[in-house]
């Protein structure tokens, strides 16, 4: 009989590596990345009382990424029943030094990666109508506007409509929601951290003050249980009340 997994892509670090870990206490979890070595740490972090899996998949690659996974789920027999999309690729360029392989690096990864394994999972023949929610992990971005953020902010954007029309197409058997983390510190957002500067100017526009992965992680945990049943739809936020705060 095929066992049930949660799906978690950008699972060797940051965001993704912290959901494993969380969710890894109560889920079965499939950790999905390009560094099996890194994979293979993030396991090490997990819970011993699940079951844990290393897919190792570049989603860049979008035209190999069905076939792969579909391989996968049926190599090891497994169901995913909660896919979570944490794989992110951000670089920061002006409008006027922007180039193609950029562009195409960061939708790749940030939403056409997310639509295809969103498609997969909903096959009946491929997942036996196991899914039952879906979560993106946005950007507080996604509905606002930065200096030199256009690509990145627009695949955001792009991920957050993505998920409001699935929300309706798949209801009522899948809940579709985003997550909007506002700054925190990763590996794809250490180049921001490194300016002192721009900490310092953040930190005081942060009502709650800077956030860890592990309020994104908790908020995950929530959205697939049964407590968050009614919810779908939404653009969670998450942001220690930057995006609300118009102080002079």
């Amino acid at each position: 009989m095929d066992k049930d997994f949660v799906y978690i892509t950008g699972a060797s670090s940051g965001i993704g590596k912290e959901v494993a870990i969380t969710l890894s206490k109560s889920y079965n979890v499939i950790l999905c990345g390009r560094s099996r070595e890194n994979l293979e740490l993030t396991k090490q972090s997990c819970s011993s009382n699940s079951e844990v899996l290393i897919h190792v998949c570049d989603l860049y690659e979008i035209e190999k990424i069905e076939d792969l996974i579909i391989s996968f789920l049926q190599e090891k027999q497994v169901r995913v029943n909660h896919f979570i999309h944490c794989a992110g690729f951000m670089k920061m360029e002006p409008l006027r030094l922007l180039k193609e392989d950029i562009l195409k690096q960061t939708f790749n990864i940030n939403v056409f990666s997310a639509m295809i394994l969103s498609k997969v999972f909903v096959k009946k023949k491929i997942n036996k109508t196991a899914l039952k929610t879906i979560v993106y992990i946005s950007s507080n971005i996604s509905d606002r506007g930065a200096k030199a953020f256009s690509t990145y902010g627009a695949s955001k954007g792009a991920i957050d409509s993505l998920m409001r029309c699935l929300a309706v197409e798949l209801a009522p058997l899948v809940r579709v929601n985003s997550i909007l983390p506002g700054a925190v510190h990763t590996n794809m957002t250490s180049g921001v951290f490194e300016n002192e500067e721009v900490v310092s100017r953040m930190k005081d526009t942060y009502p709650l003050g800077l956030g860890t992965v592990a309020d994104i992680a908790s908020v995950v945990d929530f959205l697939i249980s049964e407590k968050a049943k009614w919810i779908t739809g939404q653009q969670i936020t998450v942001d220690g009340g930057r995006t609300i705060d118009i102080s002079g």
